[in-house]
């Protein structure tokens, strides 16, 4: 299947040309990159200063997030009374990264102090009664909860009453009433008026251990070397890249180039990363992946030693029993991705109208989520994939643009026994009984709410560009847009019109991939190096010298020790009238 032509590519509709012509002569920059800043809402030149100028100063004060002041007090009692301390994760990357950093800095203060993941297939996702009894159990009074515990109700009263207080610091949303905790720390409360409220778990974590440095004295720069560990979370968790995450992940991506962690720098080397040189990507499809997969295939609480680790022996040595899960993680992704798509090509499916839903009791819990991805990439909706555990069925599910999932779960909140995430991704459990219900449910709410558009994959294409425009001057600005993520993409370009010099090949695996060198007929003696992932099936059409229009972005490649220019091709269209001669 030609997936290429599916995408629809729209042009992003022209910024005030009176605001960029002004912000271009400001800055002394040119018009394209004038109007990716205006459409990011930088329109003078002290704002783009501070665009380009990330800076510490500007963090929000922690103490504006209700309940942050009696968090920070309760915290200084329970060090101050050599109390026991547990801090309490989730098993994903930003639950241990939250519980690393964390757990680091109270190290800091007392030997007091331990960890606690739950076990995704014994225990599930967010605050379990075993974990509470284990706390009781070993004399912990103190209960410190990152990325979960915001649904957590009935376990707070439970471990209240066992003499157990606790701070939640959680970012998911909500719900009516909120757990009795000592503490709810979560900028997504009704009540907060915390002027920022898209933190990662690990980000609210990390303004509770900067709120308790302020009150107490600790100088703000000895919390700089734990923001690898946050640059790890906003990525891997993909928070938007915009305010505060922004300025965290610039100082974090930093951190992470010039002196990470043990555990990290343990990761960079796995993953056969060049140090010095980490973008976003390189966590979100490297270094993320790999922390996760120790939750996935054993236990969180490997990630958490990883991340932790005091010598770089022990790094390495937790780090390849990672890289191992990571191999093995990838194996039953695969496996489990190609009985799913069977399922749906047979119709053994729950539903498959508006929703994609299979279940087998049989597949590993922990790949679900990454297979409901692959089942949105490919059939572009809204997907469930189910497994049991436990003696229920449990899974993950996943949206496509537009498309709010966690309303429609939600709508079946009577018939599930658990369930929580984001607009995009969602966890849930069920009883096998109530399947058929779930699945007719489901299917009937996401009826009439999808469109033909929202099912059509769209690039939103930021400006046209010919090769000339792509200047040494041009491309250093636009790497100064980086950090990237939602909110502040790289940017996309479209130019018409290009062909191959005659070097075009296949590349990885299976040759699924194309290496291309580009050039525009308005400059045939200007090459571009280009990958273009998954269009191996454009070979023949391009080899034989033919036009087509590409839409890209423009990374920098680096390759033992030199740094050149490349296009990522994200999108490839054919065009019809041949080049002129």
């Amino acid at each position: 299947m030609d997936m290429a032509k599916e995408y629809k590519w729209v042009l992003k509709e022209e910024a005030d040309p009176e605001k960029v012509n002004t912000l271009s002569a400001e800055v002394g920059i040119d018009k394209v990159l004038a109007t990716l800043l205006v459409r990011r809402g930088v329109e003078t030149f002290e704002q783009a200063r501070g665009f380009f100028r990330p800076s510490l100063d500007h963090l929000h004060d922690p103490f504006l997030m209700k309940d942050m002041d009696v968090a920070v007090m309760r915290l200084r009692r329970a060090i101050e009374n050599s109390e026991k301390i547990l801090v309490y994760g989730d098993y994903d990357v930003d639950g241990t990264t939250a519980v690393s950093l964390v757990y680091s800095f109270i190290r800091r203060f007392t030997s007091r102090v331990d960890f606690y993941i739950p076990d995704r297939y014994d225990e599930g996702y967010g605050v379990s009664r075993k974990g509470i009894d284990w706390a009781a159990g070993n004399g912990f009074t103190l209960i410190i909860t990152l990325d979960c515990g915001i649904k957590a109700t009935d376990k707070v009263d439970y471990a209240a009453s066992k003499g157990i207080d606790m701070i939640i610091c959680d970012h998911h949303l909500p719900e009516d009433s909120l757990p009795k905790a000592v503490a709810v720390l979560d900028p997504k409360r009704d009540d907060c008026s915390y002027p920022f409220d898209d933190l990662s778990g690990c980000g609210v974590g990390f303004k509770l251990v900067q709120a308790y440095s302020q009150r107490y004295g600790v100088p703000f720069e000895t919390l700089v070397p734990l923001l690898d560990l946050l640059v790890v979370s906003i990525a891997s968790d993909l928070v938007s890249m915009v305010g505060e995450n922004r300025i965290l992940a610039f100082y974090g991506l930093r951190q992470l180039n010039e002196d990470p962690c043990e555990g990290l720098k343990a990761m960079i080397k796995l993953s056969s990363l060049e140090s010095g040189h980490l973008s976003i990507d390189d966590i979100v499809f490297k270094i993320g992946p790999r922390i996760n997969a120790a939750g996935r295939m054993e236990s969180g609480r490997l990630a958490v030693e990883l991340l932790t680790a005091d010598n770089e022996a022990e790094a390495l040595r937790i780090g390849k029993e990672i890289n191992e899960n990571n191999n093995e993680r990838k194996a039953i992704d695969r496996e489990i991705t190609s009985e799913a798509l069977g399922m749906v090509e047979k119709g053994e499916c729950l539903a498959s109208r508006n929703v994609t839903i299979v279940y087998n009791p049989e597949w590993n819990k922990g790949v679900v989520g990454i297979v409901a991805s692959r089942l949105v990439e490919t059939y572009c909706k809204p997907s469930v994939v189910l497994t049991r555990s436990n003696g229920f069925v449990t899974g993950s599910a996943r949206s496509i643009a537009g498309f709010d999932l966690y309303k429609a779960i939600e709508s079946c909140s009577d018939i599930l026994v658990n369930f929580g995430g984001h607009v995009y991704a969602a966890g849930l459990t069920l009883r096998e009984e109530d399947l058929p219900e779930f699945a007719s449910r489901m299917d009937s709410f996401v009826e009439g709410k999808i469109s033909t558009e929202m099912l059509t994959p769209v690039i939103d294409v930021d400006a046209k560009l010919d090769f000339e425009q792509i200047t040494p001057k041009f491309f250093r600005i636009l790497k100064q847009f980086q950090p990237f993520g939602p909110g502040n993409g790289n940017p996309v370009f479209l130019t018409e019109n290009v062909c191959d010099a005659g070097m075009a090949r296949k590349v990885g695996a299976g040759g699924s991939h194309l290496k291309l060198d580009l050039i525009q007929e308005s400059q045939p003696y200007r090459q571009i190096p280009s990958i273009a992932f998954n269009m191996a099936e454009y070979y023949d059409y391009i080899k034989e010298g033919n036009p087509f229009d590409i839409c890209y972005t423009i990374v920098e490649n680096y390759y033992r020790g030199n740094s050149s220019i490349q296009l990522r091709v994200r999108s490839l269209k054919e065009r019809e009238d041949l080049w002129r001669e």
